[in-house]
């Protein structure tokens, strides 16, 4: 597997994030699900417009990495929504970027991308 991508850049980099050296993808998601931690968690929050977590973003992160650790995939949004007890508005509304480039990226989980 080639670590280009077809427009010949990088498809994964190392960067130092919450004291540790992590592999991401070119658009920030974690290369692998197992590096997240909440420290990075919060960094990343921080790099997308949030000024922290409260009880409900660590509802829905905690949601998204127990069903993909469960499922080996990421929820549905209807599945997010029973598990959450959160409104589809609710939760998009929690995540700069949304469910797919917010709460997953913050979650750790791979990039939507990579997962077709």
């Amino acid at each position: 597997m080639s670590n280009l991508d077809q427009s010949g850049g990088p498809r994964k980099y190392v960067r130092s994030i919450a004291g540790r050296d992590v592999m991401f993808d070119k658009e920030g998601f974690l290369w692998q699900p197992d590096d997240w931690s909440e420290e990075i968690a919060e960094v990343l929050a921080r790099e997308s417009g949030l000024e922290s977590l409260g009880e409900n973003h660590w509802l829905v992160i905690r949601f998204l990495r127990e069903f993909y650790y469960n499922n080996g995939r990421a929820p549905l949004n209807r599945q997010i929504v029973a598990g959450t007890a959160l409104s589809l508005l609710e939760i998009e509304k929690l995540f700069p970027g949304g469910i797919k480039n917010g709460a997953r990226r913050i979650a750790g989980l791979p990039n939507p991308k990579n997962c077709l």
